[in-house]
């Protein structure tokens, strides 16, 4: 465990912003994980636990209080394992459960090295994996909520150990009973994952255009995640120190879900996806193109622009403040509202600041 006082946040974060914390912790274990939360609990300071920084903003002033960053390691495979649903070790399936400081895509890589099929989709995805149930990650028609089995967290309001079955977790899109809420401190993630070198079949029609299969076929685990990793290069959205595009927290906007009424104001050509309660999500980017807001689009801004690549990332051109930033977002939110009636939500977490 490291502890180091003023540590300044942009070198903890994707976007490279943010300004000092007043202390930094580094634990690699659960038990001093709980305990450097518990800790601050008891005095009563301020903490936030950071993971890799890939979705979160953080005010130019800081954090006036204790950052607990997640480094803890493991990942243990079971095939004896069941669940409610499923016998796993009888249809071929395995239990997979990982420390919350297990970078996500260096697991998404072991799954796939593994043929551990139903995470192949979300590679590439920046960050570590206790933020992947926090958010319901999801990209390219797969959603972690399809496989995570149990949350296991630390409650902080009852000082105990708790875990969470699926069901449990209130998954919806990008959304789950953890996120927005700072009682529960992620611990370990299990995921149930089939066994096999095919992926899961491809629902997303981009991704089943790049591999050349109809959506609802299958495709080598393999070839899933190379595929996916070139598509998310070409919208900037695979970290590269080099490439300023990339100085981001991924999409800053969640696509709109909207109710049938509003849904039915949009434009014909605005994309539709029916969603199970009868509400219909939209397109964060098609609206933000439509609004008049190009790639690159700056503002006349200099330090702060939309990518270069993909309209959803709001991107720190080098020595930029999260005052810039934060501005360039309001200016989107505000110009989709004006044009369509749509009020946009960020996706990352937003640490002493708002929009």
């Amino acid at each position: 465990m490291r502890d180091a006082p003023d540590v300044s946040l942009a070198e903890l974060t994707t976007l490279r912003l943010g300004g000092p914390a007043k202390r930094v912790v580094d634990v690699d274990t659960i038990d001093d994980l709980v305990g450097a939360v518990r800790n601050c609990d008891d005095r009563g300071e301020p903490v936030l636990v950071l993971g890799g920084g890939s979705n979160v903003v953080v005010a130019d002033s800081g954090f006036e209080g204790t950052v607990v960053r997640v480094g803890t390691r493991g990942v243990e495979a079971d095939t004896s394992a069941s669940c409610e649903s499923d016998d796993l070790a009888a249809c071929g399936g395995i239990v997979v459960t990982v420390a919350a400081g297990e970078p996500w895509d260096e697991l998404v890589a072991r799954c796939v090295a593994e043929e551990w099929s139903g995470v192949e989709a979300l590679s590439g995805i920046p960050g570590l994996v206790g933020a992947t149930p926090m958010q319901n990650v999801g990209a390219y028609g797969q959603e972690v909520a399809e496989t995570v089995w149990q949350v296991r967290t630390y409650d902080r309001r009852a000082q105990r150990i708790r875990t969470f079955a699926n069901a449990d977790c209130r998954f919806a899109y990008r959304d789950s009973v953890f996120k927005g809420s700072s009682r529960y401190v992620i611990l370990q993630v299990s995921y149930q994952l089939r066994q096999g070198s095919l992926g899961a079949p491809v629902s997303y029609p981009e991704l089943a255009r790049e591999l050349g299969v109809a959506v609802g076929e299958r495709a080598p685990q393999a070839d899933v995640r190379a595929a996916v990793l070139r598509l998310r290069a070409g919208k900037g959205m695979v970290l590269d120190p080099a490439d300023h595009d990339t100085w981001s927290a991924g999409s800053f906007f969640t696509n709109p879900v909207l109710d049938a009424a509003a849904a039915a104001d949009l434009p014909d050509a605005a994309p539709r996806w029916p969603m199970p309660d009868g509400r219909v999500k939209t397109s964060a980017g098609w609206l933000i193109e439509r609004a008049g807001f190009t790639r690159g689009y700056t503002g006349g801004r200099e330090r702060v622009a939309l990518s270069g690549k993909h309209t959803l990332a709001l991107c720190n051109r080098g020595g930029a403040s999260t005052g810039e930033l934060l501005a360039l977002a309001r200016e989107v939110r505000d110009g989709v509202r004006a044009a369509f009636g749509v009020e946009l939500v960020n996706e990352p977490m937003l640490v002493g600041c708002s929009l």
